[in-house]
């Protein structure tokens, strides 16, 4: 399996447990590596058969905005199902950091992996 990768795509979000959270936008950053058959788009040179990573980025900024999760674990899950469901993704790695949300740290969050790697 190949891997198409996305790094430090930036995203705002209502997230977070304390009640400031609940009334500003936060700062997100997230990793993405997403497995792919690469194969067919080397040998056609067509965005038709790649994993479009303009359009992948678009909606995880797009699912990022609209949400209003509480923990991050429940974003990223909630991120990769629809990625998994709208791109066809059969393997993926989420890494979702939460910017400056806990003093003396650059960012905290978690990383997640669904799916099986072919």
């Amino acid at each position: 399996m190949d891997i198409v990768f996305i790094r430090k795509l930036e995203a705002e979000a209502i997230i977070g447990v304390n009640r400031w959270e609940r009334a500003v936008r936060q700062r997100l950053r997230l990793d993405l590596e997403l497995g792919a058959d690469t194969a067919a788009a080397a040998a056609s040179d067509d965005l038709g058969d790649a994993v479009d990573y303009n359009a992948v980025a678009d909606r995880v900024q797009a699912l990022v905005a609209e949400s209003s999760f509480q923990l991050v674990e429940a974003l990223a899950e909630h991120v990769a199902a629809r990625l998994q469901a709208e791109f066809g993704i059969p393997w993926l790695r989420i890494t979702v950091h939460k910017v400056g949300a806990v003093p003396g740290t650059e960012a905290v969050g978690v990383v997640i992996e669904r799916g099986g790697r072919q």
